[in-house]
């Protein structure tokens, strides 16, 4: 038996058979390179095998799309030919005849073509001519150099010879006028034998080309040319002729090609298309340079193209069209889902509503294969844009292929909601579902069956403007639809079907529970309108918003504030015996108020009716995104003190939009777009208010500070909104404010998210910044038109800075029917038009600003209207040629977003998907910057650096955004939404109102010096007539004394009420006394009968009439400034403290650059550390911060500057003009005397510098008396800058500080009571009681009758009543000169008076800074 041969393991036994039978050399072959074309050929010319497909092909003189026989190869080897033809037209432009001959009965294939024709001579090299080298030598081309960029078709040297290789036949005709030779060669078997070339003459003019071959078809499994093969070669000739365009003339078999260009071409297919619909598709062409044209049609939702490189047909496309259909598709569907929110169109949808045609020419094109089917190549390596227009992209976009993209976006829609089919109760959040169960629970065992309670999270959706995918996901409108069993798109004529008869929507009744209301309406009326007209089906449930409750227990409801307002105006002011409660929510009902409201159903179940489609017009009005300009209008004629009526049983659907959901809107509309006055939302208004009633000069926690607005401002909606609101007004990054209001102290954001890491608002803290009284001066503030809400006055209507301060922070927002947005400006650029316009001259433009921005903002040109757009560049450098380096990026163009688009475009970074970036172009970044500065370190190639500098580095790096004034809305003064074109419109009509305010603040003025003199003169009659013996006040009653003065013609003086400054309650008792029969009272009285005993002196008379000539001086002064002059000394002010800020902020940088630690005087009030023997700039300021709020003449922001003496600013005397003025003229409390008011506005007379002398200069200067440190006080020399200051001036108050915080140890041992001395005490010299009262005095202005000084925080100091001695007129001048030795104690007496401060642990006592001053 023969031996089994053994199987290898994998290997069939008939392989190894034929392994042995064979020898090592029949196995291990080495074929040449014709012999390997001719063994391969699917490498070289694609499949010898037939292939169906259905193609595009031409018969009948027309372009039809069938299936099609054919062999991919043997439509290559044509195609090479054609192609190279089609080449020398890039060659030799002169080029102007293409002739092809397609001859199915000898099976001959002929292509001629003119222009330039072959060398006719011998290659030096090779040793051939060139027309037998180039097409009869493989890998012989003139395209290999590919330093040089051309746009011919051939590429790899295969070419002409692969046909030569696959022809039975293959003859070469070439003219060369050039050098006057003709050619011809034959080559046959293959390209195995070759005939000797014959050379002839020819004319000069003569230069063709022309190549004659005959296919092998035995190669390709075929006996003829068959029909199909025949098709796709003429459709290939037409082709062309839409390539070459109108300067060649195409001719196939002796007739002329019918299409001149390549729309003539594009026009065959979409003929052809025409057929099977009923009108032939619109075409939109562009050329874009020389080197693209593009058309672009639609299609019926299959994405379709037909494209050429270089001639050469892509016919699976390839980079070139996915470039021009992107910039398509991404165009239209950004214009479909801007309009159309809830399409939620992607690019790829777009897609596939396109038909593409793209002709172009590609330097050096590579492709997939020696087919040539894909163009592979890069974009950036094209040679060439194509940037389409917007005019073809806003075509392409009105075309049917929005209505197609709809119609496919509601059909899939539909689908996805089908999936979720599924009186029901609909309530609004946890509380008011409580309240709701509370109610039922008050229902009999039978009724509760009947009710199901179902809490809202909020808002619900709009389902108008929602997306699919929201709709699907949203959980709330999923159980709504599966608790009433509700299916999509069916039609209900009555709720049969229906799990529950109806729906009761029950919300708070304030302005955002009428929108949920609204909502929940929108929602079905969008998706099952027929149910709103079944009777019923929608109802309301109504709760109070406001209880009014009077003494003997009426009590009345009011369901809409602007019905609480009706009722409140008809009592004529007469609310005395009511008690008003407030109901912000549902949660504010008791359960036994629930109980009975569910058990006066009839009276709080309002039916909901149809009648027409005016509601559903109305419906759609408030919530279609289509209704915008209707919705504007509905909004405009909305007239104030318009609600719904609750006492109706029934409530049309339109009744409810106009009367009731308006309301939301307006106040939503108020909530979002600012005044143009203030540039302030209600909320940052609220804020300010309460900024200045509790005189925020010491820092507080946010979270406190929230619930004290809440509080004192009546503000009625979340805390965290609010604390969020205060956050924002105090951050102070690059691209928020450019003045912050608020003091960022702590972690308030930063620009590397926004500001949105922002701490927690229970550990940060903030104040007053001591600039904003130099934009708010207070003596504006009893200008103003404050609010009132059940008694409690609230913020005024606007606010008036002396520059509108919207154009300073800008603004953002978006409401009902508008929105806005308004640029950053330069305050200094504000200023300066400011004075243009005080000056009568024409304003200057100005353009956007944002403080800290290092990068560059361009104008772009202006648009109808004045309206400008801008364009805001970041700014990048080039290190070397493989680096950048980016130090800036555009305005709110965070840092942590653009270091994630870096990541996006690095290599060998994933994102969070795991996935690699599609088209990486960095090699890897460093972040160097911190969360002010910008600073990364970007490394590429040298290849994508050439690129990236040829697109250009700002574009390439996103580092580009545009800002536009073409939505400039805001409130003017009179409360209507105005559009503004430009920000000189918006100064302008700033401009007139202030200069209203700057002379009503003149008249005030100068009545309330008037009214001083007329107490001066009271007073000095009144002393003299005590010193003289006249008058006894002592041992006589109260009311004969009255009589007496009323009988000698004084002028009897009110108290004036607290209530008079906004936001104090009217809380002042009543004098015990009468008013006689000519209305005056004994009290009236007080301001001469409560004068200090020690003032009863004939020295104190001397110092008043002395103060009342100077007085006079200064109405005088007063009467001769205008108005514009006082805003002139405003704007001075604000531009020195500008220049301050300017200062410290460079210092702050400068320390930081260096490694310090702190901000060593980045602001000027920020509170100190805990230690109270740093005396740092901060310590010394809160020193002279506290004790200064002593005395009534100096303001919040007044004693926040006292510190700015002792650094060298210069800015300390008269040219604090605002922090003078801040102090009112009308009494602030009732504990501050009448003489302080009189010190208080001369004080802010002489910030005017109406009377600048001398004297007054050093009497401000006084504040740095109560410095402690006395190493400060050295600079104070320095300190002239500007005139009206002496350098020994300075040095000589730089000796005071100790004497004044000498006093102030013992002062502070005092009793709290009215702290009148003793005769005997005020008497004795100072130097024995080693107390210098009249420092105090001296301390804050110059003022000789101070008599007592309340607590501007509220408090009775003991110090100040010490003023008014007669000591102080006499000793005043010598006590200047006190020494300053031994001052240790004391000034940790001093410290101690001011440990409040700087401690956390202060008593309630210490804590009352935080007191309110107005």
């Amino acid at each position: 038996m023969a031996a089994e041969t053994k199987k290898i393991p994998l290997s069939t036994s008939g392989s190894l058979n034929m392994n042995q039978e064979k020898t090592i050399e029949e196995t291990y072959q080495k074929k040449s390179q014709l012999e390997h074309i001719l063994l391969r050929p699917d490498t070289y010319i694609g499949s010898i095998e037939k292939h169906a497909q259905i193609l595009w092909v031409f018969e009948d003189d027309k372009m039809v799309n069938r299936s099609v026989t054919y062999v991919p190869g043997l439509y290559k080897i044509f195609d090479e030919i054609l192609v190279n033809a089609a080449d020398n037209k890039q060659r030799d432009p002169k080029m102007d005849s293409l002739k092809v001959v397609i001859d199915v009965e000898n099976n001959l294939v002929s292509v001629y073509n003119n222009g330039d024709g072959v060398p006719v001579d011998i290659h030096k090299e090779e040793g051939v001519y060139v027309p037998e080298l180039i097409f009869g030598h493989l890998l012989t081309s003139s395209n290999y150099d590919d330093t040089m960029k051309k746009t011919t078709g051939g590429r790899n040297g295969y070419g002409a010879k692969l046909t030569n290789i696959f022809s039975t036949e293959f003859v070469i005709e070439t003219a060369d006028g050039k050098r006057k030779k003709k050619y011809k060669q034959v080559f046959s078997n293959n390209m195995g034998k070759r005939s000797e070339p014959i050379i002839t003459k020819c004319k000069e003019s003569e230069n063709w080309t022309k190549v004659t071959f005959k296919p092998d078809l035995a190669k390709f499994s075929m006996t003829h040319l068959e029909e199909d093969v025949v098709a796709l070669m003429k459709k290939r000739v037409v082709d062309m002729a839409g390539c070459l365009g109108k300067t060649v003339k195409v001719e196939l078999n002796g007739s002329r090609v019918p299409v001149k260009s390549f729309q003539d071409y594009v026009n065959l297919y979409l003929n052809s298309a025409s057929e099977s619909v009923s009108e032939r598709p619109k075409s939109f062409y562009e050329k874009v340079g020389e080197r693209w044209e593009v058309c672009v049609s639609l299609t019926e939702g299959q994405f379709q193209q037909a494209s050429f490189v270089n001639s050469i047909a892509t016919i699976k496309g390839g980079t070139h069209v996915d470039y021009v259909t992107n910039q398509i598709t991404n165009y239209v569907m950004n214009s479909v889902n801007k309009k159309n929110k809830n399409a939620n169109i992607k690019a790829h949808n777009v897609k596939n509503y396109l038909w593409v045609f793209v002709n172009c020419l590609i330097d050096n094109p590579a492709f997939d294969s020696q087919t040539k089917e894909t163009l592979t190549l890069r974009q950036s390596s094209f040679g060439s844009k194509c940037e389409l227009s917007e005019d073809l992209l806003k075509k392409v976009a009105k075309s049917d292929i929005v209505d197609n993209l709809l119609s496919w976006a509601k059909f899939k829609e539909n689908k996805e909601l089908k999936k979720t089919d599924g009186t029901k109760t609909a309530k609004e959040g946890d509380s008011a579902k409580a309240l709701a169960i509370a109610g039922v629970a008050g229902l009999s065992q039978m009724e509760r069956n009947f009710y199901g309670v179902f809490p809202l999270r909020g808002k619900l959706l709009n389902v108008r403007e929602a997306t699919s995918k929201q709709l699907k996901e949203n959980k709330e409108i999923e159980s709504i639809k599966k608790i009433l069993g509700l299916q999509h798109d069916k039609q209900y004529s009555n709720v049969k079907s229906l799990r529950y008869g109806h729906l009761m929507i029950m919300t708070d009744q304030d302005h955002d529970g009428s929108h949920i209301k609204g909502l929940l309406i929108n929602f079905i009326h969008s998706f099952w309108p027929s149910l709103l007209k079944v009777p019923s089906f929608m109802v309301e449930f109504i709760t109070p918003i406001v209880k009014a409750t009077r003494r003997n227990g009426t009590v009345l409801s009011f369901y809409s504030m602007p019905e609480y307002e009706s009722w409140k105006e008809s009592l004529s002011g007469n609310a005395s015996g009511w008690s008003i409660k407030y109901y912000k929510g549902l949660g504010t009902s008791t359960s036994k108020e629930g109980k009975e409201y569910f058990k006066n159903l009839d009276k709080h179940k309002k039916d909901f009716l149809w009648m027409d489609e005016q509601d559903g017009d109305a419906i759609e009005l408030a919530f279609s995104k289509k209704k915008i300009e209707a919705r504007k209008n509905w909004l405009r004629q909305h007239e104030p003190g318009t609600y719904l009526d609750h006492n109706q049983k029934i409530i049309k659907y339109s009744d409810f939009i106009n009367k009731e959901l308006i309301l939301f809107s307006m106040a939503d509309l108020q909530r979002s777009i600012p005044s143009m006055v203030d540039g302030l939302k209600p909320g940052q208004r609220k804020i300010l208010f309460c900024s200045f009633k509790r005189n925020f000069v010491k820092e507080a926690k946010i979270s406190q500070f929230s619930g004290y607005v809440s509080e004192h401002s009546a503000y009625h909606h979340g805390e965290q909104s609010l604390a969020g609101t205060i956050i924002g007004m105090a951050q102070d990054f690059v691209g928020s404010n450019n003045i912050n209001l608020l003091q960022p102290n702590g972690q308030f954001g930063t620009r590397s998210v926004g500001g949105k890491d922002h701490a927690s608002s229970r550990y940060i803290y903030t104040q007053l910044s001591p600039i904003t009284r130099f934009l708010f001066p207070k003596d504006d503030d009893g200008l103003l038109n404050y609010q009132d809400e059940d008694g409690q006055t609230i913020e005024p209507t606007w606010y008036i800075p002396i520059i509108p301060m919207v154009l300073v922070n800008g603004c953002e927002g978006i409401g009902t029917g508008w929105s806005t947005f308004i640029p950053n400006y330069n305050p200094r650029d504000v200023v300066a038009n400011i004075r243009r316009l005080l000056n009568g001259e024409m304003m200057e433009p100005m353009n956007p600003w944002y403080r800290g921005f290092k990068g560059t903002i361009e104008k772009g040109a202006s648009k109808e209207g004045g309206c400008t757009s801008y364009t805001v560049n970041g700014v990048i450098n080039e290190v070397n040629e493989t680096t950048l380096r980016i130090t800036e990026l555009p305005v709110r163009r965070w840092t942590d977003d653009y270091k994630a688009f870096l990541n996006s475009v690095t290599e060998g970074i994933r994102d969070e998907n795991g996935n690699l970036p599609k088209d990486p172009f960095v090699k890897d970044f460093r972040k160097y910057g911190d969360d002010a500065a910008v600073d990364f370190e970007v490394l590429l190639s040298e290849e994508n650096m050439l690129v990236a500098k040829q697109e250009g580095l700002l574009k390439k790096f996103k580092l580009t955004t545009t800002i536009s004034t073409n939505n400039m809305h805001l409130f003017d003064s009179a409360g209507v939404i105005k559009k503004y074109d430009n920000p000189e419109q918006i100064l302008e009509n700033f401009f007139h109102l202030r200069l209203e305010y700057y002379e009503t603040r003149k008249k005030v003025l100068l009545e309330n010096l008037e009214f001083e003199l007329l107490k001066l003169e009271n007073k000095v009659r009144f002393i003299l007539g005590v010193v003289r013996g006249e008058i006894i006040v002592n041992n006589r009653k109260r009311a004969h004394l009255f009589l007496e003065l009323h009988q000698k013609g004084f002028n009897p003086i009110p108290k004036k009420s607290k209530a008079v400054v906004p936001g104090e309650t009217d809380d002042t008792e009543e004098a015990e006394d009468s008013p006689d029969g000519s209305g005056v009272r004994a009290s009236d009285y007080d301001y001469l009968l409560s004068m200090a005993i020690g003032t009863l002196t004939l020295e104190k008379v001397q110092q008043l009439c002395a103060d009342r000539d100077k007085l006079n001086g200064e109405v005088d002064s007063l009467r001769k400034t205008t108005p514009r002059v006082l805003w002139v000394k405003d704007l001075e002010a604000l531009e020195m403290q500008l220049d301050h800020d300017a200062e410290a902020e460079e210092a702050r940088r400068k320390l930081i650059g260096a490694g310090a630690k702190g901000d060593a005087g980045f602001k000027v009030s920020k509170q100190a550390p805990k230690n109270p023997r740093k005396y740092t700039k901060k310590a010394i300021n809160e020193e002279v911060s506290v004790e200064t709020t002593g005395t009534s003449s100096s303001s919040a922001i007044e004693t926040e500057k006292a510190a700015e003496v002792v650094k060298p600013k210069g800015r300390a005397g008269s040219k604090k003009a605002p922090a003078k003025v801040q102090e009112k003229v009308s009494p602030v409390l009732d504990d501050i005397d009448e003489d302080d008011e009189i010190e208080s506005l001369k004080d802010r007379l002489k910030a005017y510098r109406l009377d600048s002398s001398p004297e007054q200069s050093a009497d401000m200067e006084t504040d740095v008396l109560q410095v402690p440190a006395r190493r400060e006080a050295k600079g104070l020399p320095e300190t002239k800058k500007k005139g009206g200051r002496k350098a020994t001036a300075a040095n000589d108050k730089a000796a005071k500080p100790p004497a004044a915080t000498k006093r102030r140890g013992p002062a502070s041992k005092q009793s709290q009571g009215l702290g009148q001395k003793l005769l005997t005490e005020m008497l004795k010299p100072a130097e024995e009681a080693g107390i210098s009262p009249e420092k105090k005095v001296r301390k804050v202005r110059a003022s000789p009758f101070n008599k007592k000084s309340g607590s501007v925080l509220g408090r009775n100091h003991k110090e100040d009543d010490n003023g008014s001695e007669p000591m102080s007129a006499s000793s005043s001048e010598n006590t200047d000169v006190i020494d300053v030795p031994a001052r240790a104690r004391p000034l940790r007496a001093n410290r101690k008076q001011t440990r409040y401060v700087l401690s956390d642990s202060e008593s309630e006592k210490e804590d009352t800074d935080f007191e309110e001053v107005d």
